[in-house]
């Protein structure tokens, strides 16, 4: 049986990051989303008729534990703080480790500690580079009454996703770069392999450094 999407349910909550201010929020979760998981989307300032929209993946080591073997946390913070000045909507989608899962991701970092790269790690592993899906993040957008966006990314692959789904991006506006001698392989990984739009200043730090 097909459900429709829909709201469920809508509460403020402010969100804080580390020792900066508490940002006001209205969480809204749906049911009906077509792959059933239980994402969230943060209401921040006052949306548009163009918001500002950032579809953030979970990352459990990053955005709770601070993880510096990836640039998510930074980017969850900066990304709230962007929204709520321009107004718009930041999607937090269940889909930790690029859609593989959290366990899968920690198998994949212990490959990427003996010299492969974060997308060969999880071939190795049987599994998809990336396997995440925006649909369900198109039906929530949908549900906001969003045609058109502009969107807070590095990933093309996020804008193709939403177009095909009648989502106009009028724009893909660049996240910060938040690299570090742990996470610059990955960093690097992604802006030569899947055409992420990121300006790395540290081109000559060592190939060993961490994932």
């Amino acid at each position: 049986m097909t459900t429709v999407p829909q709201v469920r349910t809508r509460v403020r909550i402010p969100l804080r990051f580390g020792e900066g201010p508490a940002v006001e929020s209205e969480a809204v979760t749906f049911t009906g989303l077509s792959d059933g998981l239980e994402h969230l989307a943060f209401v921040l300032g006052k949306p548009g008729p163009v918001p500002l929209v950032r579809l953030h993946s979970e990352c459990l080591t990053g955005d709770v534990f601070g993880s510096a073997r990836c640039d998510c946390g930074p980017q969850l913070a900066e990304s709230v703080a962007r929204i709520s000045e321009a107004g718009g909507y930041l999607l937090y989608l269940r889909q930790e480790g690029r859609g593989i899962g959290l366990y899968n991701k920690l198998d994949a970092y212990a490959l990427q500690d003996s010299g492969l790269d974060t997308y060969a790690a999880n071939s190795a592993l049987g599994l998809p580079e990336d396997a995440r899906d925006y649909t369900a993040a198109a039906q929530m957008l949908s549900l906001f009454g969003v045609q058109q966006l502009d969107l807070l990314s590095n990933n093309p692959d996020k804008a193709a996703q939403l177009a095909r789904h009648g989502i106009d991006v009028r724009e893909r506006v660049r996240t910060g770069v938040f690299a570090n001698e742990n996470n610059v392989r990955y960093l690097r990984a992604k802006a030569e392999q899947t055409g992420h739009t990121l300006a790395l200043p540290f081109e000559d730090w060592p190939a060993s450094s961490a994932v």
